[in-house]
């Protein structure tokens, strides 16, 4: 039987998520349903789509008796409450990145699934890449020898648009683009936590970060370093330093297609979209959403590919990373 989605939110990367699903077999994924706060935007997007059920209100969504999981793609300051909402009512999730505002509210969503035995995944959609996949194979066989250094940058021009720069709307490049370069480092040293952590960044007038660095030391004299930007283009590629060799993740390192190993490059070229996309290489999403069905077929209630630790242990770092530069959002005081 196909996967039937539900889709909360009607935006550009619900949208692209949406294009990405329609690359994959109608017999495996199905998009059963959309959803906005406005009944007009969802008819419309669902229009797009080829989307048989359109509603007005989230609670109408999550009522429908037809839907297996819902994706998530509403802007994150809302995650939280629109997460609850559907955890509650038995649906399972795949909730877009970052999971929520801070670690307390990812906490909130994980005892939400726990306690109604529901699937619950933050939408790091680079953990489910093929090529992530590659790097994990090279590091498991010892091919670079012990990895020493990891090096991600993520930095592009967004200072003109309003959600990544203004506190309500949970702006700052650590929490928007950076949590990318952080995911990478975590999953290079398998999910471990870091000895020590140190941040350093310069805030915006809104109080949100507009550049960051992250220096993550772990054991073994191990070390990882994070920069986040938005404000500039960045290489946006990751670097992983091993005693025998350097595997290279080629811009873009969130959601990449090209591998270098000691130089010698391999390709993992994407699926062409039906429809125009709004963010770079998005069929990828069809990734995650093919992990997310390979675990709900297998009864599972995370993944291990992205699994609900993880989530807390990249949060609780973006978490201390603020504070040691001084991002407060209005959920930490809550």
């Amino acid at each position: 039987m196909a996967t039937r989605w539900g889709i909360c939110g009607a935006g550009k990367i619900s949208h692209d998520f949406c294009v990405a699903l329609r690359t994959l077999s109608n017999e495996d994924h199905q998009i059963v349903a959309v959803a906005s706060r406005s009944l007009e935007s969802a008819e419309k997007f669902a229009k797009t789509h080829s989307i048989p059920k359109a509603y007005g209100s989230y609670q109408e969504l999550a009522k429908d008796p037809n839907i297996d999981v819902l994706y998530i793609g509403v802007v994150h300051t809302h995650h939280l409450q629109v997460g609850l909402l559907f955890l509650n009512a038995g649906k399972n999730v795949l909730c877009e990145k970052p999971f929520a505002m801070n670690l307390r509210e990812v906490r909130q969503l994980v005892s939400a699934a726990r306690e109604n035995n529901v699937f619950l995944m933050e939408a790091v959609w680079s953990r489910c890449f093929p090529l992530y996949a590659e790097v994990g194979r090279l590091l498991s066989e010892n091919t670079i020898g012990e990895v020493k250094m990891v090096k991600a940058y993520f930095g592009l021009h967004l200072l003109d648009r309003v959600h990544t720069t203004q506190k309500e709307q949970g702006g700052g490049a650590l929490i928007y683009i950076g949590i990318y370069c952080l995911q990478l480092a975590l999953m290079v040293f398998k999910g471990e936590r870091p000895e020590s952590i140190h941040a350093t960044g310069v805030l915006l007038p809104s109080g949100v970060d507009e550049s960051m660095v992250v220096v993550l030391k772990f054991s073994g004299n191990r070390m990882a370093v994070c920069v986040c930007s938005i404000a500039c283009d960045l290489p946006n590629d990751a670097t992983i330093c091993g005693s025998k060799g350097m595997i290279r993740v080629a811009h873009p390192m969130h959601c990449p297609t090209v591998l270098e190993l000691n130089g010698k490059k391999t390709e993992f070229p994407l699926p062409e979209p039906g429809l125009p996309l709004n963010f770079t290489n998005s069929t990828g999403l069809r990734y995650e959403a093919e992990e997310v069905r390979r675990c709900l077929l297998k009864g599972l209630k995370e993944s291990i590919k992205m699994s609900l630790t993880d989530s807390e242990l990249l949060t609780e770092i973006m978490d201390e990373a603020r504070r040691q530069v001084g991002v407060v959002y209005d959920q930490d005081s809550q």
